[in-house]
């Protein structure tokens, strides 16, 4: 969602850096293009003005002329703005009270509100441990109480049963009293949008509330929707009272404009973001992740996390136990692929690597999406058993006989068999390493040493957005001495960073 906005403010930020001294009159002009570039992401324009001017009065300072780098400074300067304008710190949700815990969520219609009570009630259910009863309160949408009926009996999450003519406050004490009876941890009242502020909508959330009471209301806010978002925001927070905001369609193509606008106005946090159709989309809003991804430092926490989130931890055990004796098979390969999937796909893991914005366009040239892998896989599944465990046997007739199965051709096999080649003695060389980006991104995926700790990712997250980039290690083979763990496909690009073992993937274009 925040491309644009960070295409162009990396852009102004790369002029500064390569400045050796910055003038005011340099500042200046960087600022009018940071305005401009924030009131074209939809950036209410009160928020445009206060944070430009927080900006320049820090980067108009001694600090940055007795800077060595001042650039590098304006771009730190412009970073802690950006966290502050989004909220310093990461509010969870607040479920420290007598259950049942009462969440209502507010906002228009078409906001994404029942999907993401579906979403968060997942979460609270599988992570949380919670026992989560769900209840429509939109009387009003056709099939809008089926649906979610529908998505509780696909998650396993019970649902209120719906009774026909109650209005909206009487089946909020009925799912209140239903919470309280059945011993629910938390009950979640998804409300009636419409497809415009009006009085009488809010009136009844206002109604909902009165008898309800609830813990948390959560303003559902679409992140399409642009400087209306503010007056969304300030109506609902004036007539109900939000606790905080949850954004939808992150990964759609808005302009990031409403993230930074309704936290800066309402004062409230943006506690939860939705990141996909699916029921598991769903993340916490770290304003200084999400800050880092919109001045292309990348997300190396989220990535971690991500890591530790979908990790097979026998599969981890296995891989690192092979690693340690120099092994590594295409069965092993094709786990490696299937973790990548479940992790976001290549697009999801490449959105979050430090420099990799700035390169999109490239990477769109070259066709690289998530058929990449799926293609990989089907090469592999169409060996025996025998030819996955020792890649040597395979000769010129099985590579035939593999690529027909597939429907690929004899030179995708061979990419494949050598893509695998640089991965083994990437692995030999993770496993005899000591320190180094090897022995981290072992580390990262649970390969010897389980994931690195809180204070090791803060300092590797620092390095990045300073610019610093840790040394290879030695035990590296120097034909994988090119410079950064290569982004699947990336090869060919000159300059460019390369993740050890991963170039070459065996698909350049899209077929």
């Amino acid at each position: 969602m925040f491309d644009n906005l960070s295409e162009k403010l990396g852009g102004i930020l790369d002029r500064l850096t390569g400045r050796g001294a910055l003038s005011e009159a340099d500042v200046d002009a960087a600022m009018r293009e940071i305005r401009r570039a924030l009131l074209e992401a939809d950036v209410a324009l009160e928020v445009v003005r206060s944070f430009t001017e927080r900006v320049r009065e820090q980067a108009v300072g001694a600090t940055v002329v007795k800077s060595v780098k001042p650039g590098q400074m304006v771009v730190k300067i412009v970073h802690d703005e950006l966290v502050a304008t989004l909220g310093s710190d990461v509010q969870a949700l607040d479920l420290n009270t007598v259950p049942p815990v009462p969440i209502m969520m507010v906002g228009l219609q078409g906001s994404g509100k029942t999907t993401t009570t579906a979403k968060l009630a997942r979460r609270l259910t599988e992570r949380d441990k919670r026992k989560v009863l769900m209840a429509s309160l939109d009387v009003y949408r056709p099939a809008a109480m089926e649906q979610l009926a529908v998505l509780g009996r696909d998650l396993g999450i019970d649902t209120l049963p719906i009774v026909a003519g109650q209005q909206p406050a009487q089946i909020a004490r009925r799912a209140i009293e239903a919470a309280k009876l059945g011993g629910y941890d938390v009950v979640m009242l998804d409300t009636a949008g419409r497809t415009t502020l009006d009085e009488a909508m809010m009136t009844e959330a206002a109604e909902i509330k009165a008898v309800a009471n609830p813990h948390e209301v959560l303003l559902v806010a679409d992140s399409l929707t642009g400087q209306d978002a503010v007056n969304l925001a300030r109506a609902f927070d004036t007539q109900v009272g939000l606790t905080g905001i949850a954004l939808t369609r992150i990964d759609g193509d808005g302009r990031g404009g409403a993230a930074l606008s309704m936290r800066a106005v309402t004062g409230k946090p943006i506690k939860l973001m939705g990141t996909g159709e699916k029921t598991d989309a769903l993340e916490d809003f770290h304003p200084s992740r999400i800050a880092g991804r919109i001045l292309g430092m990348g997300d190396v926490v989220s990535l971690v996390e991500k890591a530790a989130a979908t990790l097979d931890a026998e599969k981890a055990a296995a891989v690192a136990e092979k690693m340690r004796k120099g092994k590594f098979d295409l069965v092993d390969m094709r786990d490696q692929l299937l973790q990548m999937s479940k992790m976001g796909g290549i697009g999801g893991l490449m959105g979050l690597m430090p420099g990799i914005a700035k390169m999109k366009n490239q990477i769109a040239a070259a066709g690289i999406d998530d058929k990449i892998l799926n293609r990989q896989i089907a090469i592999i599944d169409s060996m025996t058993r025998e030819e996955r465990k020792n890649p040597d046997i395979l000769k010129a007739s099985r590579k035939k006989r593999i690529a027909a199965g597939c429907g690929l051709k004899v030179e995708d096999v061979n990419k494949l068999l050598k893509m695998h080649r640089n991965m083994a003695d990437m692995m030999k060389a993770v496993g005899r390493g000591k320190g180094g980006p090897m022995a981290g991104l072992a580390k990262a995926m649970g390969f010897g040493g389980g994931l690195p700790s809180a204070e090791e990712i803060k300092a590797m997250q620092e390095k990045v957005q300073g610019g610093e980039l840790p040394e290879l290690p030695k035990e590296l083979p120097s034909s994988l001495r090119g410079g950064l763990p290569n982004i699947p496909g990336l090869t060919g690009m000159s300059g460019k960073p390369t993740l050890p073992g991963l170039g070459g993937f065996p698909f350049g274009k899209k077929k």
